[in-house]
């Protein structure tokens, strides 16, 4: 039996946090999200419910600006998801840019504190000439690792740790400024307690005497940043550029986030108020995708089977289970284009090109909704960006 199987412990308990997990400042709650399932548990179909939930809000550290869950999250389960081509993508193309960018010889010492929520570089770098090792490295990479680490400041310093003299931290994540300007709350989850701005990522550096000396946007994700730390240097331009671009969408301060919260139900009204007319007018529904996003944006807006009956994944762990919280059952692509629903919505938003090319090459000619960061539907035959 996997562990997808067996309920989390409803008893575990939850730990409240007031003070900061990487700095130790006092924090601000600046969302909050309610009771929400764990957004790695994927019951079978017919087990018990409900599921388990705990409370799920971000607060602002009011000392370093980091924003993070202002609870400790349940134990992880083991991933069922699987990469996206987009993601695959993904690291050959960042691989690439790292190069240019950080004039990187013919056979730089590479050295990956890797993530199974992000994929792995790896091998585009050991393709391009890098060797992987295990020891100090000319270059370290967290790849949407550090981000899971409910004691950061511990994980960084086995990063820095892993550097060589003259070696280069780089590490991505999910951009808090972005999560902000686009109201992406669905970005939110358990498990995931950080979301890091520039701001708050070089203060975490400095504590270790590194600087952040480049640092620019990947489009993965919904909206990453990567940035480029080491222990001498000094921030370039694009960093300067960044922390102004923070400063002015309100990134850094509680009060930035004020209208966080209002974005956040207008996503969710627009969405079962799409569903509610599809409905009305008799038309068939069907989701694509049942990852993290999914969990918290149905959770939040409170849709279940009865407004979107069943979803799709391309994993084959999943099918045959439903997303916690929402029940809605998971089938594979296949059994989706077999039903042929006249309306899709595309759950894993980030990557619906990719999605939407998949689907109408199996034949599908659907609407397409994509409910973030701003509703839109793609009809047959439109193109998509």
């Amino acid at each position: 039996m996997s562990s997808a199987d067996v309920t989390p412990a409803a008893a575990h308990p939850i730990q409240a946090l007031d003070h900061c997990r990487l700095c130790g400042g006092a924090l601000e709650r600046v969302l909050d999200l309610g009771q929400q399932p764990a957004c790695d548990h994927f019951p079978l179909v017919e087990a018990p419910r409900p599921d388990p939930t705990w409370p799920l809000a971000l607060a602002m550290c009011l000392r370093c600006a980091l924003v993070q869950l202002d609870h400790a999250s349940p134990p992880e389960e083991a991933a069922l998801a699987v990469q996206s081509a987009t993601m695959k993508r993904h690291a050959q193309e960042v691989t690439a840019r790292l190069y240019r960018r950080l004039e990187l010889g013919t056979s730089p010492r590479v050295r990956e504190f890797s993530s199974h929520h992000g994929g792995s570089w790896i091998e585009a770098f050991t393709a391009a000439g890098a060797l992987s090792v295990h020891e100090r490295a000319d270059v370290v990479i967290d790849n949407q690792a550090i981000i899971h680490s409910e004691q950061p400041d511990a994980a960084l310093a086995r990063r820095v740790a892993a550097l060589a003299d003259d070696g280069v931290l780089v590490v991505e994540f999910h951009h808090a400024a972005r999560q902000l300007r686009e109201a992406q709350f669905d970005t939110v989850r358990h498990g995931h307690p950080l979301y890091f701005s520039l701001h708050s990522w070089a203060a975490a550096c400095a504590r270790h005497d590194l600087v952040v000396v480049d640092a620019w946007s990947e489009e993965v994700f919904g909206g990453c940043l990567i940035a480029v730390a080491r222990r001498r240097g000094s921030p370039s331009a694009a960093v300067t550029r960044i922390l102004e671009q923070e400063r002015s969408a309100g990134a850094t301060t509680p009060q930035g986030y004020a209208q966080l919260g209002e974005d956040t139900r207008r996503v969710c009204d627009d969405l079962v108020a799409t569903l509610t007319e599809a409905r009305r007018r008799g038309r068939t529904v069907a989701g694509y995708g049942a990852g993290s996003k999914s969990c918290t944006l149905l959770g939040v807006a409170g849709i279940g089977p009865d407004l979107l009956p069943f979803t799709a994944d391309l994993s084959p762990a999943k099918h045959g289970r439903r997303i916690p919280g929402a029940g809605i059952p998971i089938v594979a692509p296949e059994e989706l284009i077999r039903r042929a629903p006249e309306t899709v919505v595309i759950l894993t938003w980030d990557i619906a090109a990719e999605v939407i090319h998949q689907l109408r090459s199996g034949g599908l000619d659907a609407t397409f909704v994509i409910p973030q960061p701003t509703l839109r539907m793609v009809t047959p035959g439109q193109s998509v960006d």
